[in-house]
């Protein structure tokens, strides 16, 4: 579990990043998962975007998300997600 002062670095390491996964109107799919799961793996935060032709709850889609990827959300904004999992070899060092 996050805490805000890690949630806030996260979100500035964000910032930063472009979406890596796109999220379309088939919404929750094995292959949408297992791609946001190869990314985490890949990258420990990725940064979701999801289009307009998406038409169900965008919070209901980043919490399963991120259930099935056993992932945490550090932060939605409109259509975006962004996700944390911290991997077995860290890139991120974050704060305590």
């Amino acid at each position: 579990m996050l805490n805000g002062k890690q949630k806030r670095f996260l979100r500035g390491l964000g910032n930063l990043e472009k979406a890596v996964v796109i999220v379309g109107k088939d919404g929750l799919s094995y292959n949408l998962i297992d791609s946001t799961i190869n990314a985490l793996n890949a990258r420990e935060l990725v940064k979701v975007s999801v289009l307009k032709t998406f038409d169900d709850d965008i919070d209901t889609l980043a919490f399963d998300l991120a259930m099935h990827t056993k992932s945490e959300v550090v932060q939605q904004i409109g259509r975006v997600i962004l996700l944390y999992k911290k991997s077995k070899n860290p890139k991120i060092v974050l704060p305590k």
